[in-house]
């Protein structure tokens, strides 16, 4: 590697992983039933129990590396509704809360509660998919259009209350690619153009998305403001909130023309976007889109994860950004900002791109 991809650094114990049935092979793998009730890592924490859609538990690792981290035991509650999370963290039952809403957010601040809002690298995309079932008319210059149409300071005001911005390309602001590319900006008068010149006077799209509210944006919400943009260009989406199973279920079988969802960081690496967005052959969004495989894509991403010299592995993934604007498949929607909320002793607060939490950084004081 040209430079150390945290994608690549997850380090466990081979011998305790295979003899829990884990392969490097997914067909065969039958490992996770056994790690969502055991660790075999050496992070600061060890997994102590998990409870599906209640709450994961860990414990120090006594036999951590490196420094030992303050708090003996860490819980983690699924608590969906942000307001819930302020009234858990006002009353003190909760020392932080991960998923505050910029409404939530106002007049929180106090003697016993802090809250900081900073940039995060978590965003939420429409997504179209011209190879999905009801989606062949989503050719090149009827995805223009779309994203034409799209009042993006619109978009940032109706969910997340002006905390947030636009954000150009599938590699959020602030990565490797992403500077001095130009906001999105709405242009009905050119997207109706585009329209009429393709010979698309009215459409009608499947618009399912998952039900879900996410770095406070309500999917519903945003959907809602989709709807009336396109409306104005004779686009009509039928919309259809869904639970997340049942999202996952139709679009890995006759697929989605129009949605919605979201992606946070998994390393600090530009490589991932490309990986998961780009028209590459079998990543994840080009078998959602049923869209054509883009060489181009897959050659400069060679290059970047070869070259050395960072300014010139910018101006690589820059042109990935470029050309993954140009397929006009993925089109995020909302850069939202991040509400770090925690009782007033809590140290160590901060915002990572890997993690979003570095839990081993936290302590009380």
């Amino acid at each position: 590697l040209a430079q150390v991809n945290a994608g690549y650094l997850d380090i466990m114990n081979k011998k305790v992983a295979e003899a829990n049935g884990a392969t490097t092979d997914p067909t065969t793998d039958k490992a996770e039933e056994w790690f969502l009730a055991n660790s075999a890592g050496s992070g600061p924490y060890t997994l102590k129990s998990y409870a599906a859609g209640a709450e994961l538990r860990l414990e120090r690792n006594d036999a951590y590396w490196g420094a030992a981290p303050a708090f003996p035991e860490v819980i983690i509650k699924e608590t969906p509704q942000a307001v819930t999370q302020r009234q858990q963290l006002e009353e003190g039952s909760v020392d932080i809360a991960m998923q505050i809403s910029n409404d939530v957010a106002a007049g929180m601040s106090g003697s016993d509660v802090v809250v900081e809002q900073v940039p995060s690298f978590n965003f939420v995309y429409l997504a179209l998919s011209p190879g999905a079932a009801g989606g062949e008319e989503l050719t090149p210059e009827v995805r223009e259009a779309i994203r034409l149409a799209l009042d993006y300071d619109g978009l940032v005001d109706a969910t997340v209350g002006g905390a947030g911005q636009p954000q150009a390309s599938p590699i959020p602001n602030g990565f490797a690619g992403t500077d001095g590319l130009a906001a999105p900006k709405q242009d009905l008068a050119k997207a109706q153009d585009l329209l009429t010149a393709a010979g698309v006077t009215t459409l009608t799209l499947d618009a399912t998305y998952p039900s879900l509210n996410v770095y406070g944006v309500d999917f519903s919400t945003a959907m809602q403001k989709v709807q009336t943009d396109l409306k104005a260009v004779g686009i009509e989406l039928q919309l259809n909130p869904v639970e997340i199973s049942v999202w996952a279920d139709k679009i890995t079988t006759d697929g989605i023309p129009v949605t919605m969802l979201y992606f946070a960081p998994d390393h600090t690496d530009s490589s991932q976007y490309v990986q998961y967005f780009g028209m590459l052959e079998g990543s994840q969004w080009q078998g959602w889109t049923r869209a054509d495989p883009v060489p181009e894509q897959a050659d400069l991403l060679d290059q970047a994860l070869a070259e050395q010299d960072p300014a010139a592995r910018a101006d690589l993934y820059q042109a990935l950004a470029n050309s993954m604007i140009a397929d006009q498949l993925i089109i995020p929607v909302v850069n939202p900002n991040l509400f770090l909320a925690s009782r007033s002793d809590i140290k160590g607060m901060h915002y990572s791109a890997c993690c979003n939490l570095d839990l081993a950084r936290l302590s009380r004081g």
